[in-house]
């Protein structure tokens, strides 16, 4: 009788364990990740440092690219800790002029084809 509480015990451990990972790896490969293309008016160095320094602890953020002399900043974050509109907010908060490219501009003459 022994055995086979045992045996029924280290059964319903081993299921849950399962159950528990395949959770959790679901749960890991369920985080949306989208990319935003900002114009912002930045005239040097400093204002490119000003948001390499403050952007990438906002929420969500994943990645932060700064291009200078195109005046756009590329922001990939997690869309279920952040939206748009919270980190043009976050980087007006640094006193920069913000406008969100159009999906068009984002890509354009890109080569592929966008659904």
């Amino acid at each position: 009788m022994k055995n086979v509480t045992r045996l029924f015990k280290t059964a319903f451990i081993a299921i849950a364990l399962i159950f528990v990972s395949t959770l959790t790896y679901a749960h890991k490969h369920d985080k949306k990740v989208e990319t935003v293309v900002f114009t912002v008016e930045m005239d040097c160095m400093g204002c490119v440092n000003k948001i390499k320094k403050n952007i990438p602890f906002e929420k969500g953020v994943k990645d932060l690219k700064v291009d200078l002399k195109a005046n756009k900043v590329s922001i990939t974050y997690r869309t279920d800790k952040t939206n748009k509109a919270k980190l043009k907010k976050a980087i007006e908060k640094l006193k920069f002029k913000v406008s969100e490219n159009a999906k068009s501009d984002a890509h354009k003459n890109c080569g592929h084809s966008h659904h």
